[in-house]
């Protein structure tokens, strides 16, 4: 299969991702249901807007991180996040706009940017068609991309490399606010969650965007192989919480979804168990 254009790997000779000594946190938010996942299409860097259960979602995930210390906690800290940043593909500005609205809601003034680092992965030819379709007239490159996504993706779209080369400086870019004009932290505390002296004052900042870039920002954190993209997933509006401690990156949660229950409520069991069931379909397709 012949690369995408700007092909690249990332070479030994970058500087380190995660600032020395950074004590901060970052929380992963997914954005909400669009148009292409409700009709089960590939999507990859397609305009896709919101349904109408996308814009709930949406809303729903706002009002938990403009209330992060309402029971049940979140693991982030005190006081309002330093930034909002965000895809800047329409699914996820519209998921940021209701996340910037709850937060100004509460008087917190917060800066909002689009970033196109954290743009969904593109799916070449298969955007805009239905798994089904892909299944049928691709399904070799689609196998491969299911079973080894280093070697395999989607024709005319990007790889995982080429996807880790510009995720890396946006999560670059992130960290480096986060620790502008902070002293380092240091390993010499607990580092065990729950203590009482447990920092509170750290900065911390949100980025909203995609599954599937999310697989590749989580593995460039925590400086996995990409080889192991298909080990994380994430819901839709969930919420995934990051912590620095002295550079050291913590998953401190993971795919939190419960702030949607009073969606899931409205809909009713079987409409939730539907849901649950066409999103595991999903993702088994391999469709982003």
């Amino acid at each position: 299969m012949d690369d995408p254009p700007g092909e690249r790997a990332l070479t030994p000779s970058q500087p380190p991702l995660i600032p020395d000594g950074l004590d901060a946190t970052l929380v992963f938010v997914r954005h909400g249901e669009s148009t292409f996942i409700a009709e089960d299409r590939f999507q990859g860097q397609a305009e896709t807007p919101l349904t109408e259960i996308g814009l709930r979602q949406a809303a729903l995930v706002a009002e938990r991180l403009a209330a992060p210390h309402a029971a049940p906690s979140l693991p982030v800290p005190a006081g309002p996040p330093l930034e909002l940043v965000h895809s800047p593909l329409r699914r996820t500005a519209q998921t940021a706009e209701a996340i910037d609205a709850a937060l100004r809601g509460t008087g917190w003034a917060v800066s909002r940017r689009p970033d196109p680092g954290f743009a969904e992965i593109h799916q070449g030819a298969w955007q805009g068609l239905h798994r089904d379709e892909v299944a049928a007239r691709y399904g070799p490159e689609l196998a491969a991309w299911r079973t080894d996504p280093l070697t395999g993706w989607a024709p005319g779209g990007e790889s995982l490399p080429v996807v880790q080369a510009r995720v890396r400086p946006a999560l670059a870019t992130i960290l480096a606010r986060l620790g502008e004009g902070r002293p380092p932290g240091s390993h010499d505390r607990p580092q065990v969650a729950g203590y009482a002296d447990e920092p509170s004052d750290q900065p911390w900042s949100v980025v909203v965007g995609h599954d599937g870039v999310f697989k590749v920002a989580l593995l460039t954190l925590f400086d996995l192989p990409l080889d192991r993209f298909w080990m994380w997933s994430m819901d839709l509006c969930a919420i995934t919480v990051v912590e620095l401690r002295a550079s050291r990156p913590v998953l401190r949660a993971h795919d939190l979804t419960a702030h949607l229950a009073p969606l899931q409520a409205e809909q009713g069991p079987s409409a939730t168990d539907t849901a649950e069931t066409a999103t595991e379909d999903r993702s088994r397709s391999g469709a982003l």
